[in-house]
């Protein structure tokens, strides 16, 4: 084999989840919908396992942390006392001429991200200090050559007889940050109430920015009135603090203690994007931890670590996962500190779980929004205090997304031939690998299906995800489980009849070895535990 490795470009990525059964887009045969994803066969598995994983990992095997599942739509008067009814909304700009939303926050990424702003860029000389100079006869140029295909909604652009020689006074010949160019170049025919920014899309001039609510609005029994509103939740840490005083009263646990849940949470974003990182559907797993005051900065630490060492050890083991410690002025106004589990992606280092010290914010906001008393009373101290929470909360879609990413290789292996071909595998650690092994039949006949079938069965009795597959050469057989993940292929030939053997392949390393044809389901539930 190869040992030289590629990993994915998102596109490629795309193509394989596709093509294998990960990913497709919701409502495909009607033109899909923006923001909104499918999983296949393989990835209901990925995320059922990332899912197991993290249960497994964060509540089954702890002692201080219980389970809860809540809720999607909640009493509106929740999301008034959490601050999302009058606070969750983002500033949203309009093109007022290709009629695209997206947030004034992301301007800086569109900007880096914008065919026409990079075309204006080259066409001009940037200094060291990424100072532009752009003289007249250089921009219009840009317009003659590129402006008028890729910022057709620029008044500039449209009609630049008229607007040419005054933008092009303003610009002067003397350097500019790229920012100052692009509000001189979107300044012709601006509307009083827009953004000085033209769009990075088409070059046509934006609304001001507006407040837009994030929470989905829905309505409950027959009349949409007032009334009868409802929301989507944003998110699913407040039914967990809703059931806070229950599952103290219920379960006879005490401080510090965790309750954990994973379930479905809705926003409408404005510009969804990067394939399922940024979805308007997404599953969260998430622990609200509730301690005392003044333990707060341990448990902070000790949950941050542990977090992110999870996906260490799941396999996000390159330099491409990083734990970054949010600066002061990045803090949400209910934080004392914050930490993020970040991820290389092919679009950019990008948040996969925050881990925060959420002081006693949210308890004490719903203690004066309900009236109900959130405190706790240690009979063994005699005190009564609000707990502190830290919450480690974590994206599945992301997490799913990352683990696809990171094991995306592209390699060369010997085909049936003996020849080396490229190949192409998905290298999931195998407690995520949707498929654990799969059977193959050398051929179809001489009694090599019925062996196959009696050790996919055992398999399956074992409770091994296990596939069976006797269609096609063994090689195109092998490739297709190496772009499904599955860790180990076991392959019945014309010496398991005699001798009881079988071939077992590992996905990584190619290597085979032999092993008795009774021995394969242990053999795989022992590799599987090692790992």
């Amino acid at each position: 084999m190869k040992t030289q490795e590629t990993t994915s470009s998102l596109d490629a990525l795309t193509s394989l989840s596709k093509r294998r059964g990960f990913i497709f887009q919701s409502s495909e045969i009607y033109g899909g919908i923006n923001g909104f994803w499918d999983y296949g066969p393989l990835g209901v598995e990925l995320k059922r396992n990332i899912k197991q994983a993290w249960w497994d990992d964060m509540v089954r095997n702890r002692e201080d942390v219980v389970g809860l599942d809540c809720s999607i739509i909640m009493n509106p008067k929740v999301w008034e006392a959490s601050g999302h009814v009058g606070g969750f909304s983002d500033p949203m700009l309009t093109c007022r001429q290709c009629r695209r939303h997206f947030r004034a926050d992301h301007m800086d990424d569109l900007i880096a991200q914008s065919d026409w702003i990079t075309s204006l860029a080259e066409a001009g000389d940037a200094d060291e200090h990424g100072m532009l100079t752009l003289d007249r006869g250089k921009l219009e140029r840009w317009i003659r050559k590129r402006g008028r295909k890729q910022a057709k909604g620029m008044a500039l652009v449209k009609d630049a007889e008229t607007h040419l020689d005054a933008v092009a006074r303003t610009i002067g010949e003397e350097p500019r940050a790229l920012r100052d160019v692009l509000v001189v170049l979107g300044m012709p025919g601006l509307p009083e109430d827009s953004d000085p920014m033209p769009c990075p899309f088409c070059g046509g001039d934006l609304t001001a920015p507006r407040q837009f609510n994030l929470m989905f609005k829905t309505h409950i029994g027959a009349m949409e009135d007032h009334s009868a509103a409802a929301y989507l939740r944003p998110e699913t840490a407040q039914g967990i603090f809703c059931n806070y005083r229950n599952v103290l009263d219920s379960y006879r646990i005490r401080p510090p203690f965790g309750i954990a849940q994973v379930g479905k949470s809705f926003r409408n974003e404005i510009n969804p994007r990067n394939y399922t990182f940024r979805s308007r559907e997404f599953e969260q797993m998430e622990i609200e931890f509730f301690c005392h005051p003044d333990e707060a900065d341990t448990w902070y630490t000790y949950w941050r670590d542990l977090r992110y060492n999870w996906y260490v050890k799941l396999g996000l083991q390159s330099s491409k996962l990083h734990l970054r410690d949010h600066d002061p002025d990045e803090l949400a106004h209910y934080a004392r500190a914050c930490a993020d589990v970040e991820y290389d992606f092919p679009f950019g280092t990008s948040e996969l779980e925050g881990i925060a010290n959420r002081t006693d914010y949210d308890l004490t906001k719903h203690q004066e929004h309900s009236g109900k008393d959130m405190r706790y009373f240690d009979d063994q101290t005699r005190e009564r205090f609000i707990p502190f929470v830290i919450e480690p909360s974590g994206g599945v879609d992301r997490a799913a997304l990352a683990f696809l990413t990171e094991a995306y290789r592209e390699d060369e292996a010997p085909n049936d031939k003996g020849q080396m071909q490229k190949r192409t595998v998905m290298k999931l650690h195998p407690r995520l690998a949707p498929t654990k092994a799969a059977i193959f039949p050398l051929v179809k006949k001489d009694g090599m299906p019925e062996a196959a079938t009696a050790i996919y069965e055992a398999c399956k009795k074992a409770g091994i995800t296990t596939f069976y597959d006797e269609k096609g050469a063994i090689g195109r057989r092998y490739r297709r489980q190496d772009e499904a993940g599955t860790p180990y292929c076991i392959t019945v030939d014309g010496d398991t009849v005699g001798t009881g053997t079988v071939t077992v392949r590992d996905r990584d390393t190619l290597a085979q070895e032999r092993i008795p044809a009774d021995d394969v389901p242990a053999f795989i539930a022992k590799s599987l535990q090692c790992e």
